[in-house]
Order: structure tokens, then sequence, then C-alpha cells
């Protein structure tokens, strides 16, 4: 490990955040226990929670609670579900626990997250507002065979089809992809919304 703090580094890894890094992260660039309390004393970085920091002069995130999920679960979790449409704007409702999709072999329990161990494929994730999520076409499905209400999801699926953030033909692929009540589900908005 380098000895010396690469302030740099720093700033470059958490700029990619949203402002936002774990302390094994900047363990990694030189900065030690003692180093990252100094800067955390002298206001250059706020400790957000136990291992997470945000670099003080970016602004904290609405989302705060999601980058911290994420930076707790390492780098391969992704956002998902009904904490994924409330990042989309798809949903009100705020989700009693933060989902995230993980690869399978990182399934640990952390209080206030939903943890799916899951594959995704390339083309299924995405970033916004900084932080790595599903697309709005998996996100959908994923909400479709969620313990989400079935109204709740059809209105996901109107919004996001009329603000264009999602075509049909997305909606329709990751249907067939995911199969089941998600595919049943989307179909069956479809068709109400052909009878209209």
């Amino acid at each position: 490990m380098n000895n010396k703090p690469d302030y740099d580094q720093l700033y470059f890894i958490a700029e990619g955040q949203a402002g936002y890094f774990t302390a094994a992260q900047a363990r990694a660039r030189g900065f030690s226990w003692e180093r990252l309390s100094v800067n955390a004393d002298t206001g250059k970085f706020l400790r957000v929670s136990q291992g997470v920091y945000r670099l003080t002069h970016f602004p904290g995130s609405a989302f705060e609670d999601l980058f911290i999920a994420h930076l707790k679960l390492g780098p391969n979790s992704v956002i998902s579900h009904e904490s994924a449409l409330l990042v989309y704007g798809l949903s009100d409702v705020l989700p009693e626990e933060i989902h995230l999709i993980v690869p399978r072999t990182a399934s640990r329990r952390h209080k206030g997250i939903h943890i799916h161990t899951n594959q995704l494929k390339p083309d299924e994730v995405t970033t916004r507002e900084g932080l790595p999520i599903t697309t709005v076409a998996r996100t959908i499905a994923d909400a479709a065979i969620s313990h989400l209400p079935e109204e709740q999801v059809r209105q996901a699926i109107e919004e996001a089809l009329d603000r264009g953030l999602v075509t049909a033909e997305e909606l329709i692929l990751q249907a067939e992809r995911q199969r089941g009540k998600a595919r049943l589900m989307i179909q069956k908005t479809f068709h109400t919304e052909a009878q209209k």
C-alpha cells in the first residue's frame, strides 16, 4: 500500500460516485484510519455511515441511503426493484428496504437492505444519479415479480412509456427474458392499453 495519501486518486474515485467513497477505497489510496479521521475532523470528509464518507465539497444526494447501501455491498451491487422505481420517479411509494441485486456469490445480510441474488446481463444495467441501477425495462420486470401491487406496476409501465424512458419493445423483450408473472403482467398492461 502507498504510505502517502493520494487525494487526486481518491477524488477521481469519489467523483464517479457522486462524492461518496468507502474507507477501503481510501485505504487503497494511502489513507490510514488516522488520516481519514483527521480529514473528517477538519471538514474535508463527511462520515455518512460506518465505513462510508463523502467529500464535503460535493452536495449530499437525495439518494444518499442508496449510495451507502451500494458502497457497503460493493461495486457489483446494483440498485433494483422498488428502489430503482423511486430513482426513476416511477413510484411515489417509499420501499421499506433498499433493494439491490448482487451476484449469487455475494449474499450477505444487512439491516434495511433487501438483497436479490441474480446475474444481470450488461444491457440490464445503466447509471442514473451516479448510481448503478437496473434499466427501466429490467426494473419494471423485477417489480412485477416482487410484492408490489399490480396497479402500481401498471402505473409505472404507463408512465415510463409516456415519458419515453422505455419502449414497448424493450419491455416485451425483458418480459420474455423474465417469463412468468412479469411476462403476464406486462402483456396484460399492453392488452388493457390497446382496449382503451
